[in-house]
């Protein structure tokens, strides 16, 4: 039997049955652009830019604040919104998203405080739980920070059946920054689990998180998937074509796909990735299988990464790691076909067909760059 079959099999089995997160999560998150200076009006402006741009239509559904949202808690536990930045509240917010189309996030920890030092959930989980419900939020990210000393498995549970007891479906995103392999245990709890620490807006933190995601990628699959960190795409720490290479990447690897950069002002070029149709639906492809290095030369600086698509298609990535251009060839057998199969090769960033290949495929690659093809075999 062929491994992604046996792979879908044993992620159906396991995946928190809350009926979300069927493909991977799209949206857009505060942090990695503006960190904690984040207020209503910029909210507000985001799901305005989310629905006037485009984005919303091309998938990205989820509009989600991060840390720094919250102040304090009242006599009776509830947790208050920062009075100076939220003066209206959440509820507000998460109703103009959602008369726009959209679905609305939040941010809390399972800790005493979160990571910026604002009141976590650890102990408050039932009470914040129902409070976002009151509140109609769709979404839940997670943190760890300023615990008690006692392991993500004990405490993430809790905060799951505090949602699930709600009533509300709301997607369970854990940031336990893959401290204690949540990718082996993670499917009961969450909708998706981050396996790395934090990204910056740099190459070398994109490979560098690629790699140690890469190692988890058996564990990924429809409701449950592996999360490598927000988009970068569009903040400004990169080239155009290393953007694109972190783009198809996360893609490919069926990563959530959270904006990070400043919606109501980014560049046509960053438009442009984040609605590559042919990209996206690589991401959002039915089969749900994560996307895996198959084959890897450190001396050429080369990586091919691969995953089975529906409708038995391939999509396949060819990355040059080196500053410079670089023939890269893909194998077929690499890739889980034969070295006689026939293949319509299409470039998905130039959204045209290349032609017909058998046993593989080379092509010229920008440094620092990624060419994105999907295989058809006939």
């Amino acid at each position: 039997m062929k491994w992604w079959l046996v792979l879908a099999a044993v992620v159906c089995v396991r995946a928190l049955d809350n009926g979300l997160g069927l493909t991977p999560q799209m949206g857009w998150n505060s942090w990695n652009h503006f960190g904690c200076n984040i207020n209503e009006d910029l909210i507000r402006q985001t799901i305005d830019a989310l629905v006037d741009t485009g984005l919303a239509s091309a998938g990205y559904k989820y509009v989600n604040l991060d840390d720094c949202w919250q102040s304090a808690r009242d006599d009776n536990g509830t947790i208050i919104p920062d009075p100076t930045t939220f003066p209206n509240g959440i509820a507000p917010l998460a109703d103009y998203a959602h008369q726009k189309g959209l679905l609305f996030g939040v941010y809390s920890d399972a800790g005493y405080y979160t990571c910026a030092g604002r009141p976590g959930s650890l102990g408050y989980e039932t009470q914040d739980a129902n409070t976002y419900a009151k509140w109609g939020v769709d979404y839940l990210k997670y943190d760890n920070c300023n615990s008690d000393g006692t392991s993500p498995k004990e405490r993430y549970p809790v905060m799951r059946d505090a949602l699930n007891a709600t009533g509300r479906e709301i997607f369970f995103s854990m940031c336990e920054w893959g401290e204690e392999q949540p990718a082996r245990w993670g499917a009961d709890v969450g909708n998706s689990w981050r396996t790395t620490g934090d990204i910056t807006d740099s190459w070398m933190r994109v490979i560098e998180i690629l790699d140690k995601n890469n190692l988890w990628a058996d564990f990924a699959g429809p409701g449950a998937w592996n999360d490598p960190d927000m988009l970068e795409v569009g903040n400004g720490g990169m080239s155009f074509e290393e953007y694109k290479a972190h783009f198809a990447l996360w893609s490919l690897s069926k990563a959530p796909l959270l904006i990070g950069c400043d919606i109501t002002a980014m560049s046509d070029e960053t438009f442009s990735i984040l609605t590559a149709t042919e990209i996206l639906a690589l991401n959002q492809d039915s089969l749900g299988v994560q996307g895996r290095r198959v084959a890897i030369d450190d001396l050429y600086q080369a990586e091919i990464y691969s995953a089975p698509l529906s409708g038995n298609r391939y999509g396949v990535i060819l990355l040059n790691k080196a500053l410079t251009q670089r023939t890269v060839t893909a194998q077929f057998t690499d890739i889980g076909l034969t070295s006689t199969t026939k293949c319509l090769a299409r470039d998905l960033w130039a959204r045209s067909d290349l032609g017909y290949y058998t046993g593989s495929i080379s092509q010229k690659v920008p440094g620092h760059a990624a060419a994105v093809i999907l295989l058809t075999p006939v």
